[in-house]
């Protein structure tokens, strides 16, 4: 019988699978575990698609300790940060974004009602690392830090831990039984907290560095900025941030029935409010309008519901006292606000015979602060009113590291976190240098789960943008770009509406009553529904079931693989794909 005479060899063999086709393509699919959108934009590097998903699980612990990775006060980020990682959500291009902050919210406060904790650390070293400051950065720090075995001792001046968050924002906002939940939970950790010390002459500073293996300082910012149209040794000038530190801790000094609070950002917008709450007539001067004014658009309405009176896009020229009314005359101009190219830089620009006079009984300027650098000047240089520090949060004095407010104008909480989050990694790396150790990233890669690829690609990749592309050794899956929206098979979701923003009415806003309302547990898990998990593997089986070749197959550990030898790159896999975690590559043959 000639090789002509022969039967198919699929006859013989029972399967087509001799039949190697995949010599037919120009393209091939593969599988990629890429950061969101949402991941790059997060101060704190959050691995937010995971988190989320865990909740749309109803795994709400899971949530919670993949959160907790990253950022040790998920219900405080969940009140007060800026979130930007929503401006950055795909979902807003198909219809809202996730209400994010909301979420995390929610996550951090099942945390407190029931009472998770950290584990204690899995190894104790012997290096000891001191933090300046146990504020925001301070107590990010501190706790992972801690979290690696480090014994970390925080030095905090005033009496009670949490500085910008317990000064700076009022209960209305941020309760204190949450605030306190979430720093004595850092603290029970086993952190040495000496309150009451203040770290304020170089003297003290190199002594702090003969004692300790590394320093971080996040000693905060305190000195308000003065206004030159001002005279601040007038009685009827009131420093803000003194004035709103007094009123958290239930001391509000008097300052007449009328008041002009001079700023546009977030602290102003809390001393408004607070006096507000204290029976003052309350107006605002704001140089931006409001548009540009760099509070959040939410913030700025409620104290408009509140009664509070904005002017915005105008600056004081001058303010004298009338011997005659004893009330305070204060002339001001409308202006044009040009911002720079960074923050805090800006130009005003005066419209002519636009002036215009406005009466109060004292006037509360707010527009920031600086640190005090004399402590450190001897030891680290200055980039002008902050301390110079390069990405990983290093001063160019040896073992000494910095953030916050002090090294950064980036003034936000969740700022001060992930800064604080950079530089125990830092320092952690320096230590483990020093005692020839391995260095093994600790616990901030996200955890790969059951069918996904290994989330430490895009925990990497949103880290280190050079990476972008390449594969890096013991990973799953390959890093790369953002996943955009039109990655995204849009059409296995249905339009929803995202939660609404919920808040007591303005006529019930009394005292420390909290304003904004979170979301249930069914308005919870209806939000994390609605999370496209860019980037992230869902074990959905879809490029499994779709397949024309069955050319992907499971692995026996979760996730999937494409046989080359049978797939004719017809890209079903990539379009059926709801989160994006497949693409298609040229190959070069």
């Amino acid at each position: 019988m000639n090789a002509r005479n022969l039967p198919p060899t699929a006859w013989t063999t029972g399967s087509t699978e001799v039949f190697k086709t995949g010599t037919w393509r120009a393209r091939l699919p593969r599988h990629v575990s890429a950061p969101s959108p949402c991941h790059a934009a997060c101060p704190v590097n959050g691995d937010i698609s995971h988190w989320i998903g865990r909740a749309r699980e109803r795994d709400f612990r899971g949530a919670w300790e993949i959160l907790t990775r990253n950022n040790p006060f998920p219900a405080v980020s969940g009140r007060v940060c800026h979130h930007p990682c929503e401006a950055a959500c795909n979902r807003q291009g198909y219809d809202e974004p996730i209400s994010i902050c909301k979420l995390e919210r929610h996550v951090g406060d099942l945390g407190l009602a029931q009472q998770w904790s950290y584990p204690a650390p899995a190894v104790e070293r012997s290096e000891r690392v001191a933090i300046v400051g146990g504020g925001p950065s301070g107590l990010s720090a501190a706790y992972h830090l801690r979290r690696r075995g480090y014994a970390v001792t925080i030095f905090e001046a005033q009496e009670r831990l949490g500085g910008l968050m317990r000064d700076g924002i009022p209960a209305y906002r941020l309760p204190r039984d949450v605030l306190d939940g979430e720093i004595d939970r850092i603290v029970a950790l086993g952190i040495d907290v000496r309150c009451g010390v203040a770290i304020d002459s170089a003297n003290s500073f190199a002594q702090l560095r003969e004692q300790f293996d590394a320093v971080y300082v996040a000693a905060g910012a305190r000195r308000p900025k003065r206004l030159p149209q001002l005279d601040y040794a007038q009685p009827w000038v009131v420093d803000g941030a003194g004035w709103l530190a007094q009123a958290n801790a239930g001391q509000a000094p008097e300052l007449g029935e009328r008041i002009v609070v001079i700023g546009g950002g977030s602290a102003a917008i809390d001393v408004a409010r607070s006096a507000r709450r204290a029976g003052h007539e309350v107006t605002m001067l704001a140089l931006e309008a409001r548009a540009q004014m760099p509070a959040q658009r939410a913030e700025v309405e409620e104290a408009l519901e509140e009664g509070v009176q904005l002017v915005d896009g105008a600056s004081l020229v001058r303010a004298v006292a009338d011997a005659r009314s004893g009330s305070i005359a204060i002339e001001c101009v409308r202006v044009n606000f040009v911002p720079g190219a960074e923050r805090g830089r800006f130009r005003v620009e005066p419209i002519g015979g636009s002036e215009f006079r406005l009466n109060a009984d004292a006037i509360v300027p707010s527009i920031g602060q600086d640190p005090d650098l004399a402590p450190f000047a001897q030891s680290a240089s200055a980039d002008g009113a902050l301390l110079r520090v390069d990405a990983t949060q290093a001063t160019d004095a040896p073992g000494v590291y910095a953030g916050g407010d002090v090294a950064s104008m980036a003034r936000f909480v969740t700022e001060a976190f992930g800064m604080g989050r950079r530089a125990a990694i830092a320092i952690d790396r320096a230590l483990c240098g020093k005692a020839q150790r391995p260095f093994d990233g600790g616990d901030d890669d996200p955890p790969a789960r059951s069918g996904q690829g290994d989330g430490r690609a895009a925990s990497v990749a949103g880290a280190i943008p050079a990476l972008a592309g390449r594969r890096l050794p013991g990973l799953g899956a390959e890093v790369q770009r953002l996943v955009p929206l039109d990655s995204i098979a849009t059409f296995y979701y249905a339009h929803a509406a995202r939660a609404p923003e919920l808040r007591v009415p303005a006529d019930e806003r009394d005292g420390d009553v909290e304003v904004q309302l979170g979301l249930d547990g069914e308005r919870a898990l209806a939000e994390a529904a609605r999370c496209f998990s860019c980037g992230t593997c869902i074990s959905c089986d879809n490029c499994f079931h779709y397949c024309p070749d069955l050319a992907i197959r499971r692995l026996p550990d979760g996730g999937y693989e494409v046989d080359g030898d049978y797939c004719k790159g017809c890209g079903i896999c990539v379009r059926e794909c709801p989160t994006g975690s497949m693409e298609m590559i040229e190959e070069m043959k």
